[in-house]
Formats: structure tokens, sequence, C-alpha cells
């Protein structure tokens, strides 16, 4: 099967060859120049919408207004953009007009020098009019042009800027960091979709993704995605479980802390704790933070909610939210409980949210020790086995369907769970003197 390289370049030659310029544009050309495998490949040319799509079977009009043709070979979806200028952004997100122009003019209107080069594949040469090759080099996000310009064209370049630095591990230049403060607000005026995209990529795929958080705070960008979270800088908590600092630097190190890092893994983390500003109080003792749990996963329903999350992933980092506390408690839980502890769906993600949430604060592992002893221990049995009694054999006994039923069942499996019987018939005597 061809791969994304081979069919792209098998492309740009059939442009090539009917007489266009065309080259390697944008993302693939900054991570071959960096060493990384590109994802996809994008191909710029001179050659028209109506002339890329002449010259292939299989065209996606994609932005033809734009310029962009989607070409599908093997199965593969390759961008062909013609060389472009932008004239005027009135939705903060697309031009509302465009001409068709040389190479360089639109290497000039691209976001960022990193992502503004073209590359010719068949010479290796690098086609560079905005000096990305040297911002590589220096590790360096820099806007193309004038950055006020380029963040009133796109607002969302802004979240890209911060993506980019933390994925990369580079620094964002003076006056792209300035032209982000000063256009801040500017990114409530995106759709949220493109928003969450943009933030969860952030969480996800950078190299410190709570350095990454700190800097959109910095910058005045978290105020206008997820503003729960400010309350969290400054919160202090008791330093004998918390010699960190407060709830906002706990929550920092522990996205540095995340391993394999994914989406449900990432807002468990950063919303594990949003509650504990409006739950705190002084006990007799030291500080407290009642149900914050609770009220965490409260907050971070809504939080949510609003950023559209899938509601499957939405369930499970709730779940997760909720419950992260009961794991202090897991060496003293009866086998029942420790069973459906461990059986649930949600269990390795609740384990490597514990894992960090320690890590990130007193550094106890007992419990998480605790739990991967007892996981290697039932490795060849299922966790949660089947229910011996049913439904169907309770109401066999007499027991009417309704809440009693349910009551019976988990008195049954909670009393398999604890290995007490040894049998379904041992168990099933025993539930009838239960009746």
């Amino acid at each position: 099967m061809e791969n994304a390289y081979d069919n792209a370049l098998n492309i740009l030659k059939q442009i090539r060859s009917a007489g266009f310029t065309a080259y390697f544009a944008g993302g693939a050309v900054r991570d071959q120049l960096l060493g990384r495998t590109p994802k996809d490949y994008d191909i710029a040319t001179n050659a028209l919408p109506e002339q890329v799509e002449a010259l292939f079977e299989k065209t996606v009009a994609v932005g033809k207004a734009f310029g962009v043709i989607m070409v599908v070979q093997n199965g593969i979806e390759t961008e062909v953009a013609t060389f472009r200028e932008d004239a005027g952004y009135q939705d903060g997100r697309r031009p509302d007009s465009v001409h068709f122009c040389g190479a360089e003019e639109d290497a000039k209107r691209r976001d960022f020098t990193i992502n503004g080069m073209f590359c010719d594949p068949l010479t290796d040469e690098v086609i560079d009019y905005v000096e990305g090759k040297a911002d590589l080099e220096k590790k360096v996000i820099r806007a193309i042009g004038d950055p006020e310009r380029r963040f009133a064209e796109d607002h969302l370049r802004m979240l890209r800027a911060v993506r980019f630095a933390h994925t990369l591990g580079f620094e964002i230049e003076p006056s792209t960091r300035a032209a982000i403060q000063h256009h801040a607000a500017d990114i409530a005026k995106i759709s949220i979709e493109r928003i969450e995209k943009e933030f969860s990529r952030t969480l996800v795929e950078s190299l410190r993704p709570g350095d990454a958080l700190k800097e959109l705070v910095d910058l005045g960008l978290m105020e206008y995605i997820i503003p729960e979270v400010l309350p969290m800088i400054g919160q202090e908590q008791p330093p004998e479980y918390h010699p960190e600092g407060d709830v906002f630097v706990h929550t920092c190190l522990m996205l540095n802390l995340m391993e394999d890092s994914n989406r449900e893994l990432a807002y468990s983390v950063l919303l594990h704790d949003v509650g504990k500003p409006d739950t705190a109080f002084m006990g007799e003792d030291r500080l407290r933070f009642h149900g914050h749990e609770t009220k965490s996963a409260e907050m971070s329903d809504g939080i949510l909610r609003r950023l559209k999350l899938p509601t499957k992933e939405m369930k499970q980092i709730l779940i997760a939210i909720k419950g992260h506390m009961r794991f202090k408690d897991v060496p003293k839980m009866n086998k029942s409980t420790l069973r459906k502890l461990m059986g649930a769906e949600t269990f390795d993600l609740e384990l490597e949210l514990h894992r960090v949430d320690c890590e990130g604060s007193h550094g106890l592992l007992d419990n998480y020790h605790f739990l991967i002893k007892k996981a290697e221990e039932m490795e060849h049995e299922p966790v949660l086995p089947e229910h011996w009694i049913s439904g169907r054999d309770l109401i066999g006994l007499g027991v009417e369907p309704g809440p009693k039923i349910g009551r019976l069942l988990k008195l049954a499996y909670d009393a398999q769970l604890e290995g007490q019987f040894d049998s379904r018939d041992d168990l099933f005597n025993w539930l009838k003197t239960q009746l």
C-alpha cells in the first residue's frame, strides 16, 4: 500500500508534468527539516483549481473558492492548494476574498515562519521567503509579517502559536507574544468546536502540558477557554499533603507527569480539583475541601458540555473526577467494592489519575502499587465474574418485579465477590433465607 509521502510525490509529479509549478508546503516541510515524519503532505501550486481537477480522476472541491482541492488517490486524500493572497477577514477565520498569485505572496499570507516554507522534493531544495529555516534553528514561533494583522485575520492562530511552541519545545517570539496578549479576548469569537480541538491537542500533544497551561494563563487566553481554572491560582492547600503549592501548581505538575496522554486523562487531570476553591474552609486543624470531588465533577459537567466533548468521553472523565478521592481507601475496601472498582471500564483512567495525583503532591504511591499487585493477582481470572443469580431466579422465588429485585441482586453479587460461598447453589440457598 502506498504511503502518504509516495502518494503526494506522485501527485506533485503529475502536476509538474502538465507544466505547472508544485511544491510540498507548510507543516510537512517544517517536520522534515526537524527530522520528524509528517502526518500528511500538502501541495502548493500555480495551477488553478479547475486545472487541478482536470488532471486527476477523483477530486473533492473542499474549498474551491479559496483554491483548495482534495485529490484522492489510492484511498489517500492530499490537499492541493493554488498559491493565493487573502483579502479581508471579517469573521476572524476565513478571507472575504482571494486572488491567485505566486509562491512568495502565498508564503507571506501564512501564519508562522516555520509553517511558511516550500520544498521541492525532487531536488530537496527549500524555498524560504519568510526566514522560517532560521527560526527553526533558533527554536522560535514567529508570526509572518505583522503579528497583529496575522491574529486579526484568524484568531485561532493564537492558540496554534501556543500548541506549536509546546509540542516542539520552542519559545514564542516577543512581538508575536505581545500581539497574542493584545488580541486574547478575540478568541471568544471563535466557534467552541475549533477552540476545543486546538486546546485538546495542546493538552495531549505538548511535551509539558502543564507549562502550556501556564502560558495560556499568562497570555490571557485561558480566561476565554475555561475561566473556571483561574480561581485555582493562589488557592492554598495543606502543606503536609501538598508541599508543591497551590491547586494550580499541583494541576500543572500533574499534567507534566502524564504518560501516554489522551483527551480523557488530560481533562480528568485538568479538572479533578476545579471545585476546591468553592469548597475551601478552615477546619479546626487545617484547611479542608469537603466534597470537592463532587463539586469538581458538577463543574466539569458544565465545562465539558460547553466544550462539546463526545458524551462517552465526558461520562468517563466525570466518573474519574468524582471518584478520585476513594483511592485513598483501597487497602481498607472489602473484596466486592475493590473488585467493582478494578472491574470498571474507567479503571485504567482512574488509576493513572491517581498516580499523577500522588506524584504531583506528597509522592506516596502505596495505594497505586497495592492496586497494581491486585491486578497481577487477578490476571488469569475475570475481575468481575458473571452473576450467579439473575432477576429471573428471584422472580422464580416469588419476588415481585421492582426495586427489591435490584437490592437483592446487589446483595447476592457482593456476597459472590466477597467469596462467601463456594458455589451458585450455596449462594442461592442463602439468598432464600434473606427473603
